[in-house]
Parts: structure tokens; C-alpha cells; sequence
């Protein structure tokens, strides 16, 4: 369950939890709503899933096409409204994401409940109303039952994405923060707000892009730099570096992808064989894999380096008489650079300040720093604790 990491919301009124996956590649919240065609009633993630009914909710109300929202985000793509729809029409969407599943629905405004971060770091309850989707149709991967929520959670920069939303509301900063625990047992902290935690290390977004795009300047493996061309990562309508909490793995353009591999097959421990499982680079060992596999480090602009653990580009595919079968889980893209959710460890993104922060591996000098002040919490499998930072936020 490579990548999957999902948060709790509380909607409506009365309240009730929704399980979200968290998508720094999307800009929308949407949950799957009452009637649904192709949405999952059980899930294999051990949770009970949820529909929202906004006839059941005190606090609801649908977003017709004549509201100021709907006619934002029709301009960007976010919403579709018919020329022979009425002003009262609801304002609806259709999403289609990068594996090719998609979601249909309408946007309705209701109440949003969660924990305010004091300045005495103690939390006190809170509430906002914001517009999100109300899905009536699923389709592809999101009929799935075995890694099914109840919807996604986009931290986008969309007017209309909840960072957005809150920040227009005046209760917290247009900034986030997502620091994912990569074990087994997920967890993590997921911050709306702004963190001041000593060292932290900056390193620039590209300013108006659709998603969060870095500028990843070179790769090393154990220590020395590959020979590849800078050039590959320039950001383009085609190519360029994003972070991307919903993409399960990490995907290096063509040309970044063969020097990477060659590199680490060189680099392992003599005791380690090399071979070929259907077309993927695999290893098989008996020894830890800190001690067999050498460390990557990605290196952006700014001098920020993320070194990267074997255990965040290897998938463990197999045991036989006590040796293991790892595999080269990154993959191949012929543009876009993708820095997906099995390598957001101890990674922290901050939006609206034009800057992306790491908290762990980030760390311009080479030791390692660790998140400290926030502790992760695992209710259920990659289950991300929210909180939001805005109690002495004003605009």
C-alpha cells in the first residue's frame, strides 16, 4: 500500500468523518455523496466509509451556477455549468486523474470542523464554512474497494481548494505542511498553517505553474553526481519537477532514469546479486538493506539536498531461505519528473510562500534534522493526523 495517505474530515452538521486521501496534485476536496453510482460501500483499509447527504445536514446548501465560486471556477476548468442550465442549476464538476479513474458531482458549501494550533500549543476546536464536491459517480481505481475512501482531499492553489478557502476566510495562512511517516503503518502530520521549526531548509517553487514544480538541478548516488543533462528537469509545459502526494511512486524523466539505475547496480554491496525481474532492476540479499543499498541524494536549487534511503527507492518483492528480492520501485516518465508519496518522508511543503521545506532528509549541510513539537498519530494504516495553525493568523 505504496503512497496511500489519507486524513480525517468532519462535515456537515450534525458532524461525521470522512477518510480523504491527501493529492498535492489536485486542487479540490470532494467526498462521495448519497445516491452514488461506482462508489465503494467497504474498504480494505479496515475503515468504515461514509456517504454525505446534504439533505441530512442543518448546514448545507448546493452552489448554483450563478454564484461568484462557480463562475471562478468554470474559468479555470473546475466546474461545468450547460449554456441552457438556469442560474439556479447546480454548479457541478467531472475530474479525471493521471490513472485514468474519474469523478463526477456538485459543489455544495457546508461546515468544515478541526483543531486551531493556540499560541500556548494547545488546540481548541474550530469551524469553517467552505465549498467542496459531492461526487454521485466514481469510476476506474476509484471503485476499488481494497483502497477505498470516501474521497480526496486536493491541496491545489485553486480559489477554490480549502488551503485557498481558509486563507480567504482569515483563519489560517495559504501555506500547508505534510510530514508522511514511511513505514508499514503510515501516519504523519498534515499542518493548514505555518510551522517555525529551527532549520528548516528552502529551496524556490516555480512560480505560476498548476502544480507545486521544483527545480531539481542533479541526482548523486553515493555520494558522486550522475552525468545527466541539466536541461531534462527545466520546467516546461512537458517537463519539470512536481511534488505529488497522490502519485504512489517516484517517476524520473527518461533521460535521469538509466544513469540512476546504473548507478545504484554499481554502487551495492559485493554480497548483493544483481538480476532482471521483468524488465525491472531487482537485488537479491541477505543483509539489511542499509548496509547493502547506497543512499541517493536529490539536490534543488537553492543548495537544499534530500539525501534518499534505500528503503524509499526499493520495493521488497519477495522472500526465499532467508534472502529478500528488492526491486527498483521508481520508475520511468518521458517528461515530468514526479516526487510522488513513497518518497514525502519527513518532507514538509509549504505553499503561498513560494518555497518547499523538508524537516527530516532536507538539509543543506548533510546532517540530518528532525521534526520535532508535533507528534504523528496512526489510528489507521497511513492515517495522517490534521491540525491547522491560523489562531493568531490575521490578514
Amino acid at each position: 500500500m505504496v503512497g496511500l495517505y489519507f486524513t480525517r474530515v468532519k462535515l456537515g452538521n450534525p458532524a461525521k468523518e470522512y477518510f480523504v486521501q491527501i493529492d498535492t496534485g489536485s486542487d479540490i476536496l470532494w467526498v462521495a455523496c448519497s445516491p452514488c453510482t461506482g462508489c465503494p460501500t467497504s474498504s480494505g483499509l479496515n475503515i468504515q466509509l461514509e456517504f454525505f447527504n446534504p439533505d441530512s445536514s442543518s448546514t448545507s446548501s448546493r452552489i448554483p451556477c450563478s454564484d461568484d465560486r462557480c463562475t471562478a471556477a468554470l474559468q479555470t476548468g473546475e466546474a461545468l455549468c450547460q449554456p441552457s442550465d438556469s442560474p439556479s442549476s447546480p454548479c457541478g464538476y467531472t475530474f479525471t486523474y493521471g490513472d485514468g479513474s474519474g469523478t463526477s458531482g456538485y459543489y455544495v458549501s457546508d461546515t468544515m470542523y478541526f483543531d486551531t494550533v493556540m499560541g500556548n500549543e494547545q488546540t481548541a476546536n474550530s469551524s469553517a464554512s467552505v465549498v467542496f464536491g459531492c461526487s454521485n459517480s466514481q469510476s476506474g481505481d476509484l471503485m476499488k474497494t481494497d483502497r477505498a475512501v470516501d474521497g480526496i482531499f486536493g491541496f491545489g492553489q485553486h480559489e477554490l481548494s480549502v488551503i485557498s478557502q481558509l486563507y480567504s476566510l482569515g483563519v489560517s495562512p495559504k501555506t500547508f505542511s505534510h510530514c508522511l511517516k514511511g513505514s508499514d503503518n503510515g501516519g504523519g502530520i498534515l499542518v493548514l498553517g505555518e510551522i517555525v521549526e529551527p532549520g528548516l531548509v528552502f529551496t524556490p517553487l516555480v512560480p505560476s505553474q498548476p502544480h507545486y514544480n521544483l527545480i531539481l538541478e542533479s541526482i548523486a548516488v553515493s555520494g558522486q553526481k550522475l552525468p545527466i543533462d541539466t536541461s531534462l528537469f527545466a520546467t516546461s509545459n512537458t517537463q519539470g519537477t512536481i511534488v505529488d502526494s497522490g502519485t504512489t511512486l517516484v517517476y524520473l524523466v527518461d533521460g535521469a532514469y538509466d544513469p540512476f539505475i546504473s548507478a545504484i547496480a554499481a554502487a551495492v554491496s559485493p554480497s548483493v546479486r544483481s538480476v532482471v525481474s521483468k524488465g525491472t532492476q531487482c537485488f537479491i540479499t541477505s543483509g539489511s538493506v542499509d548496509s547493502s543499498f547506497p543512499t541517493a541524494t536529490l539536490y534543488f536549487k537553492g543548495g537544499a539536498a534530500m539525501t534518499v534511503k534505500p528503503e524509499n527507492y526499493l520495493l521488497q518483492q519477495g522472500t526465499s531461505d532467508n534472502t529478500v528480492l528488492w526491486c527498483i520501485g521508481w520508475q520511468r516518465s518521458q517528461g515530468i519528473t514526479i516526487l510522488g508519496g513513497s518518497l514525502s518522508v519527513n518532507v514538509t511543503s509549504s505553499s503561498g510562500k513560494n518555497q518547499y521545506v523538508n524537516t527530516g532528509q532536507f538539509d543543506v549541510n548533510g546532517s540530518p534534522r528532525h521534526y520535532s513539537g508535533l507528534v504523528p498519530t496512526g489510528v489507521a494504516v497511513a492515517l495522517v493526523h490534521m491540525l491547522i495553525f491560523g489562531a493568531l493568523f490575521s490578514r
